[in-house]
């Protein structure tokens, strides 16, 4: 019997779509409208959008909390509709609520997960995931005892107690101070080094930024836009020059007021251009025209919050 070939995408959504009608059944809207996706398996996937864009109902479809109206969508190359049971096995979804029984273990709780899962008790990585997510210390503690970012990471290991190869993370850093949410980010990053395909859905855009290898914008059911982060970020109409002078610019220079120049506390010019109508080099080349001396300059693109606004205010 030969061993069945990994897929090349994790996920693979084709016009994927959920309609919902009103309470008086007079009309109706979709959470989700005609949606394709493909999410490739090793990699970090960013699903952003604001409240209410679908995300939560793309991510209970995959799951089989929510019957999609029409559309195709496969999990590790298994289709939702004929393999529900199969594709359980493949996914691992930690979700927004701290859903913890606070007078259980973290080893009891895994192994409980575990039993639900019908893994036999050989069979069970409890001491691993507790290990690779750093609770391992803290195995016979009660759960009510940890912090929150202990939980957070419980969280994470009860949606790996099956092994699954795809781990949705659904607002895994809500609530949770810098400091955890950094460390939280490293654990990802960890999970995904050992081969765990990681989708995440996240209001905090540094968050994606950071972790993210491709980003998914869904704004009103639909996505509207799709690219490496890379190109996202580069894809912008507004970067920042920023120009350090060997004397405190004159914020009446005429050529620094045409620009809107402003004046930082280290005495440094700042400058926001669109890098689709002007360059650098021509700011740079106009303000040493107009009399200032340049010492150095830095361009600044702009931040993934940034591009999120642009693309989900247009209409």
């Amino acid at each position: 019997m030969t061993e069945k070939k990994l897929p090349d995408n994790a996920i693979d959504i084709k016009d994927l779509s959920k309609q919902y009608k009103s309470p008086d059944g007079k009309s109706s809207f979709y959470a989700l409208d005609s949606v394709s996706l493909n999410i490739p398996r090793g990699s970090i996937f960013g699903l952003l959008g604001p409240n209410g864009a679908g995300k939560s109902t793309f991510i209970n479809i995959l799951a089989g909390l929510t019957i999609k109206t029409s559309g195709k969508a496969m999990v590790w190359g298994y289709d939702i509709d004929k393999n529900p049971r199969t594709i359980r096995s493949y996914l691992g979804i930690v979700p927004q609520e701290l859903n913890i029984d606070p007078f259980f273990t973290p080893k009891e709780t895994l192994n409980l997960q575990a039993g639900m899962y019908g893994i036999w008790p050989k069979e069970r990585i409890t001491q691993e995931i507790l290990r690779v997510l750093d609770l391992e210390d803290k195995a016979d503690a009660y759960a009510r005892e940890l912090s929150g970012g202990m939980r957070r990471r419980l969280l994470v290991a009860k949606a790996m107690v099956h092994r699954p190869p795809i781990l949705i993370l659904d607002e895994p850093t809500a609530g949770v101070d810098i400091e955890l949410r950094k460390q939280l980010w490293s654990y990802v990053r960890k999970l995904n080094e050992y081969g765990t395909t990681i989708i995440l859905t996240t209001h905090y855009l540094e968050e994606a930024e950071e972790l993210c290898e491709t980003i998914a914008i869904l704004d009103k059911g639909k996505i509207v836009r799709c690219a490496s982060t890379k190109e996202l970020l580069e894809d912008v109409e507004s970067k920042t020059i920023i120009l350090k002078t060997s004397e405190k610019p004159n914020p009446k220079n005429a050529v620094i007021s045409q620009l809107g120049a402003s004046i930082d506390a280290d005495n440094n010019l700042k400058i926001n251009y669109n890098p689709k109508i002007d360059n650098s080099r021509k700011i740079l080349e106009m303000v040493e025209n107009s009399g200032v001396s340049v010492v150095d300059f830095e361009v600044v693109g702009a931040s993934l919050e940034t591009v999120f606004l642009s693309i989900t205010s247009r209409k």
